[in-house]
């Protein structure tokens, strides 16, 4: 079967996983890729990677229209993602209803599951969260790091911590088996992230990138879309 190549942040795996099936009876083609930390999936872009589309926060996508590596006129914003706290399913849910309750869970979890903390856009605002509650450097040796907020959350649910906790974005959380959405950040300590995706101007495959860009923000799929955990934008 041919193939449409996509490089994408994690937060996008779950909703295109539960296109992929409509995608490939319409179009015959099957999709593979990567998902990972945004700045990576840039980065393998900027390397030549075969890509058909790439699906990524909407400043990074901005900045390879700036750099001539995606089409402009096929940029597409997705739905916001925030990022939030999950919990393995069974356990106790946590709730952070402000910056101090949030700084309590984070002091009492003696495990923290996040994504790479310098490349993926979870990740580096949870290491922004955590200088602003000023427990960077207590909970420094809890923080589990992993390449990918996917990766994280899979390895949140295998966990043998009495009390761990996860902190990436919520369609991340959402379609990982084994932890369960647990709170949304507060809004002092929150990150909403537009997602947007394109079309590289090297695409081999640019129809049919442009049919899944329409079948993912298509208003017919607008339950898929909450589903996996994305939210319209408010303007």
């Amino acid at each position: 079967m041919k193939t449409l190549n996509i490089l994408s942040g994690g937060a996008a795996q779950g909703l295109v996983r539960s296109l992929a099936p409509a995608f490939e009876a319409e179009t015959s083609l099957g999709i593979v890729g990567d998902f990972g930390a945004v700045g990576a999936m840039a980065d393998r872009l900027r390397a030549g990677v075969p890509t058909d589309i790439v699906i990524l926060t909407a400043a990074l996508i901005a900045k390879l229209a700036d750099e001539g590596l995606v089409l402009r006129r096929s940029v597409t914003d997705i739905g916001r993602v925030e990022t939030a706290l999950a919990v393995r399913a069974g356990d106790p849910s946590v709730s952070a209803d402000d910056a101090a309750s949030l700084r309590a869970a984070l002091l009492t979890a003696d495990a923290i599951f996040v994504p790479d903390t310098k490349a993926s856009t979870a990740g580096i605002h949870v290491a922004k969260v955590l200088r602003q509650l000023g427990i960077a450097d207590a909970v420094a040796d809890r923080l589990r790091i992993f390449p990918n907020g996917a990766t994280a959350m899979r390895h949140l649910a295998e966990s043998n911590d009495r009390r761990p906790i996860g902190c990436t974005q919520s369609t991340e959380i959402i379609s990982t088996i084994g932890v369960v959405l647990s709170s949304a950040l507060p809004p002092e300590c929150g990150l909403a992230t537009m997602y947007t995706a394109a079309i590289p101007t090297q695409a081999s495959s640019a129809l049919q990138a442009q049919r899944l860009i329409a079948l993912m923000t298509s208003p017919e799929t607008s339950e898929l879309r909450s589903q996996a955990g994305f939210v319209p934008d408010a303007t």
